[in-house]
């Protein structure tokens, strides 16, 4: 996993210089930070969204007439709660964390030239494991007879469709998307002999500083 990211960010980089150097008025490489709030969409058990970071980068490149490409990689820590007993009449919501990389490819539409543009496009994401606070892996999650650590083992991939907009002036500019993941998210723990049909679609809200040199 790791060859991937410094694979990725070594191409988008002299991709982007090399770009610049030829074109510096239609591409650009773009420095991305933010935050993401992570849903994942089951009936398994109970879940709550919460709030994670973005960091990245990506090249953005003039394709045709109003139309630019984008390239990108995303690195990213996602957060959502899931609702476990804790003793009688009580329940803790338990934070799962899921690091992940997305590599991306978006035709984006400019409406206003290095001002208001819209993005569409797929997304492939690499998941690593859930990680819980220790504490709590023992936990029961509410509604069923299963533990925390139980889940932890999810699918390593996923794609997801993407659309979004993108505002500001050339340097700098604020993207906000929303993601929608096909795969289902809990497919590995079919496998495991745990009693139930597990299937879950994670959806993600991006809210993201995009700084272009």
């Amino acid at each position: 996993m790791k060859k991937i990211y410094f694979t990725s960010v070594f191409i988008l980089f002299f991709t982007g210089v090399f770009s610049q150097y030829g074109y510096r008025d239609s591409n650009r490489i773009g420095i991305t930070l933010g935050q993401n709030q992570f849903l994942l969409n089951t009936k398994n058990f109970k879940s709550k969204s919460a709030t994670g970071w973005n960091a990245g980068l990506s090249m953005r490149g003039n394709y045709y007439n109003d139309w630019d490409m984008v390239y990108g990689i995303q690195f990213s820590e996602n957060n959502f709660l899931v609702a476990t007993n804790s003793g009688f009449l009580s329940n803790v919501d338990v934070n799962c964390k899921l690091s992940s990389a997305q590599l991306s490819i978006l035709f984006s539409y400019k409406f206003i030239e290095n001002h208001l543009s819209v993005e569409f496009g797929p997304i492939v994401q690499v998941n690593g494991k859930l990680v819980t606070n220790y504490s709590y892996e023992n936990k029961i999650i509410s509604g069923t007879s299963l533990l925390v650590k139980d889940i932890e083992d999810i699918s390593k991939f996923n794609f997801y469709p993407t659309v979004g907009i993108t505002l500001g002036v050339t340097h700098f500019r604020l993207n906000a998307s929303y993601q929608y993941g096909i795969n289902n998210m809990l497919g590995n723990l079919n496998s495991k002999n745990l009693g139930q049909n597990f299937k879950g679609n994670p959806g993600i809200l991006n809210c993201n500083l995009i700084i272009y040199l």
